[in-house]
């Protein structure tokens, strides 16, 4: 019994190391944008292990093999982050970004966005698969990448929210209403995109001339010198 737990015990903490592996690199991203380009597409980041129980429900209902390895193989979403961005194109190109790092593989991209489902729900899913180096091994883990939009996530929570309580048979008119509102969901994402991109070039019309002499990094200023600048200047 405890070579079983010490098995199980490695087996839920490789799927926490790659969680903590990806949210190192989307915490990396993130701050690159707010300090090189003064603008910072990630509103919020979430993320979670499922739960054993919730491992072994999507097991029968998938009919899966009950073993460590079978899991492994098949259930790609045990390790699930979840990126709420602020507008259409940052999905994209956040995506791209992480989908291009090197030591990331890409297993699948579902796009919600350009296809809902039929019920109105809109996301980018992403299956990556990443390398956690142990003591004794190197192991390849899935992770299960959620992007979507603030309106994306207000929608889904909302949906949620409802077939949790009408324990999933929810009344016709409901469920008319929420295709309703992911309509009206997508027509604000368009409107704000809109006005995302009119206030670009309205920034870059009237854009302050920089001080290079300066930088700011963490609340803190730091003055470059002379010779410095020059240097580079000259490659």
């Amino acid at each position: 019994m405890k070579q079983v737990k010490t098995e199980l015990t490695r087996f839920m903490m490789l799927y926490k190391f790659a969680l903590d592996e990806m949210n190192t690199k989307i915490d990396i991203l993130k701050q690159e944008f707010q300090y090189i380009h003064e603008y910072n597409p990630i509103e919020h980041v979430k993320s979670r292990v499922k739960s054993p129980e919730s491992i072994l429900k999507k097991v029968y209902k998938k009919g899966y093999e009950l073993s460590l390895s079978s899991i492994k193989e098949n259930v790609k979403d045990i390790a699930g982050i979840r990126i709420t961005c602020s507008f259409i194109s940052d999905i994209y190109e956040l995506s791209e970004m992480l989908q291009n790092q090197q030591d990331i593989t890409v297993i699948e991209v579902k796009d919600y966005i350009k296809k809902p489902k039929p019920n109105g729900y809109q996301s980018l899913h992403v299956v990556l698969q990443i390398p956690i180096f142990m003591s004794d091994r190197v192991e390849h883990v899935y992770v299960e990448l959620q992007i979507r939009t603030i309106a994306m996530d207000f929608w889904a929570s909302l949906e949620h929210k409802i077939y949790y309580k009408y324990n999933k048979t929810v009344p016709t008119h409901l469920v008319e209403e929420l295709q309703k509102a992911a309509l009206s969901a997508a027509e604000l994402d368009e409107t704000m995109e809109s006005i995302h991109k009119e206030m670009n070039t309205v920034k870059e019309e009237h854009k302050e001339e920089l001080n290079i002499n300066e930088l700011a990094i963490n609340n803190e200023k730091f003055q470059l010198p002379y010779e410095l600048l020059h240097s580079f200047l000259k490659k």
